[in-house]
């Protein structure tokens, strides 16, 4: 899987990742995708990835994009894996939002789509573990709002 044991070059990464992380525009992408963003069919994610003109288009060009990298450092074996997403597991949370639709994504944008963000989901056991928590979660949400 990549590298095998945390080091220092692991934790400084984390906490350059976690600075952009607070960067005000980021910030603001974040909240938008993590508070507002709440696909119920593929045409909710193709309206907010399509539509330039959605208010949602530039948060989710942004954190895609910065969560795709993050979690492509893992898979090219740049850092441990379970470490990055101990630290940086917020982008599972979009990701399990769009899980559902990333056949057809993939089939309409680009077959690499979200490879990276997949690859810690399946191939870091923290991962693993962190992304059936955060689907599990963002399933009992979505199923609350369809309820009132």
């Amino acid at each position: 899987m990549g590298k095998e044991k945390a080091d220092q070059q692991d934790l400084d990464l984390t906490l350059k990742l976690y600075e952009m992380r607070r960067e005000t525009l980021t910030r603001q992408s974040r909240d938008a995708l993590n508070f507002k963003f709440w696909p119920k069919s593929y045409a909710d994610v193709k309206e907010v990835s399509s539509n330039f003109q959605h208010e949602m288009n530039a948060p989710w060009r942004q954190m895609s994009s910065y969560w795709e990298m993050v979690y492509g450092f893992a898979r090219h074996g740049l850092c441990n894996a379970d470490f990055l997403v101990e630290n940086n597991g917020e982008g599972l949370f979009l990701f399990a939002k769009i899980y559902p639709y990333l056949e057809e994504f993939r089939r309409d944008n680009s077959p690499t789509a979200f490879q990276s963000v997949e690859w810690i989901a399946k191939n870091s056991e923290v991962g693993q573990k962190r992304f059936a928590m955060v689907q599990a979660r963002v399933k009992a949400i979505q199923e609350k709002m369809a309820a009132k």
